[in-house]
């Protein structure tokens, strides 16, 4: 039998017995990747940022018990938009991602300012603001650095 579990009390267990040929599931979004008698691969589709926990597989077989635990950490793409307000100042803004992306305004200024916003369901948005009122560039562009993406 194959059993995976979730540390938290109102959480979804998928569990095979293969000697009944029974799967139960308390989730639609989780089932087996493959065949539980040969991979107990976990599959969960579509994620979300609330399926990150601890997961335990147990596997009672006629060779033992066997435990094996597997954090799920989710990662998400930050939407990334670059303005320009009339006092040119450039506004380069990776929002919503988890983790926190890194957002900069190209070119790089000392005189540039950074601002971070936490937001309850864990993710981070990054917001890089440059003015260049008194340089002859014309042009800026922003640079976001993510474990997800990279987009500039």
């Amino acid at each position: 039998m194959v059993t995976w579990k979730i540390k938290c009390s109102t959480c979804s267990l998928l569990a095979c017995r293969s000697d009944h040929n029974e799967t139960r599931n308390c989730s639609e979004r989780m089932m087996w990747k493959y065949s539980p008698d040969s991979d107990p691969a976990l599959r969960i589709y579509p994620v979300n940022l609330g399926d990150e926990e601890n997961y335990t597989c147990e596997i009672v077989s006629s060779a033992g018990n066997f435990l094996f635990f597997s954090p799920l950490t989710v990662i998400v793409p930050p939407t990334v938009t670059l303005t320009c307000d009339k006092s040119r100042v450039a506004v380069c803004q990776a929002s919503a991602g988890k983790p926190a992306a890194d957002a900069s305004c190209i070119p790089a200024s000392n005189h540039g300012t950074k601002e971070e916003v936490h937001h309850p369901n864990g993710t981070v948005t990054r917001v890089s603001y440059i003015g260049w009122v008194n340089s002859m560039l014309s042009t800026a562009a922003c640079l976001v650095t993510h474990p997800a993406t990279n987009q500039t």
